[in-house]
């Protein structure tokens, strides 16, 4: 049974979509579907909530910092429409409000009266809220996380084909130095059981693929992601995955005593050499190639990012990425699944179309 789903791997075509495929030799459903999960290439978007900052407000920014207004010079459509553009990877930034009420009254609105209307009657309830930066962009399609997760659930019930959705937190809690901006709260011990607290409150068990799942009997993660631990497609289909992208003292706090991530939601991003290794965010396509090819050739899931700070869209230059694609990282992250219209015409989608396709550093086996 094994070779046969290994030999079947091999015949998927370089061109196949993963997530339709035509029924073609080379792109049958029995041949996708026997490919490990961490042998596709996807495209997602980075910073998915993110609706672009008021005009008036963004005028304050720009008139005190033109080059960080320069960086926060972008938005996105809602998560269900960035889902049926193709989206399988998603970024929600957050920060921690158990109280609820902790970030009603944004400065950068204070400063900009009579500004573009944004209902922030959300920002009252307990909870996580999804936001940028704290006082300054904190405009979000759904400010609660919960919101945010419940909208790719009823997504992804509608689309239960659909390749595995990797969904990346960034926790925000570094205090924004202006005066009279709100002190944020920090991610400690019970921040983080908080966050898998709401993640479970969502979607259940079988909805998800977590760190225990892929490590199965294997003595740490690392262990189970090198010897083939991922599941095949036909059993990652219609699933979610989480991971924790913040600097190495966030996660080991996030892990806590644990071998590897045993009993944890997410994912987190760690180097390749710890046990709990099993993703890793590698965000530099063109001076990281090597390792993130490395990487992707140990078992690790990897998710690079084809721009960055609206750079390539004002200048139109591709080779970030086409860096990106090369690189072999199973989710590239984008500002610009669209094109902004007062840039140019960059924009970045899967090369040869469709939803996934074949890794192309390594596109079979187990």
């Amino acid at each position: 049974m094994i070779a046969a789903l290994f030999a079947a791997a091999l015949a998927v075509s370089a061109s196949c979509d993963l997530e339709h495929p035509s029924g073609r030799p080379g792109c049958t459903r029995a041949a996708v579907d026997a490919l490990p999960m961490n042998r596709i290439q996807t495209v997602g978007t980075h910073n998915s909530y993110k609706i672009a900052t008021a005009p008036k407000e963004m005028a304050n920014i720009r008139r005190a910092n033109p080059k960080a207004a320069d960086t926060l010079d972008y938005g996105h459509i809602p998560l269900t429409q960035q889902l049926e553009a193709g989206a399988r990877q998603l970024e929600l930034d957050f920060v921690y409000d158990p109280q609820g009420g902790r970030y009603l009254t944004p400065l950068g609105r204070r400063m900009a009266p009579d500004t573009t209307p944004y209902d922030l009657t959300p920002l009252a309830r307990p909870g996580m809220k999804v936001m940028h930066v704290p006082d300054l962009d904190y405009r979000s399609v759904c400010p609660l996380l919960v919101d945010c997760l419940r909208e790719v659930r009823a997504w992804s019930r509608a689309h239960p084909r659909h390749v595995p959705i990797l969904i990346i937190f960034n926790l925000k809690q570094d205090q924004l130095k202006i005066p009279g901006a709100v002190s944020l709260l920090p991610f400690d011990a019970r921040a983080m059981d908080a966050i898998d607290a709401e993640i479970r409150s969502v979607f259940s068990e079988a909805e998800l693929i977590t760190p225990d799942r892929v490590q199965g009997r294997h003595t740490s993660l690392r262990e189970a992601v090198a010897a083939g631990g991922w599941p095949r497609l036909k059993a990652a289909r219609g699933k979610i995955m989480f991971a924790l992208d913040e600097a190495p003292e966030v996660v080991a706090l996030y892990r806590g005593s644990r071998r590897s991530l045993e009993g944890r939601v997410c994912f987190i991003n760690t180097d390749e050499a710890s046990p709990a290794a099993g993703y890793i965010t590698l965000n530099e396509p063109i001076e990281l190639s090597d390792r993130i090819a490395r990487a992707v050739r140990r078992g690790l899931i990897v998710r690079t990012r084809a721009d960055a700070d609206t750079v390539e869209a004002r200048t139109g230059d591709s080779g970030r990425r086409a860096a990106a694609f090369a690189s072999g990282a199973q989710y590239v992250s984008t500002d610009y699944m669209q094109p902004d219209p007062r840039f140019g015409t960059y924009e970045v989608h899967l090369p040869g179309g469709g939803i996934a396709r074949p890794d192309p550093v390594r596109p079979s086996g187990p």
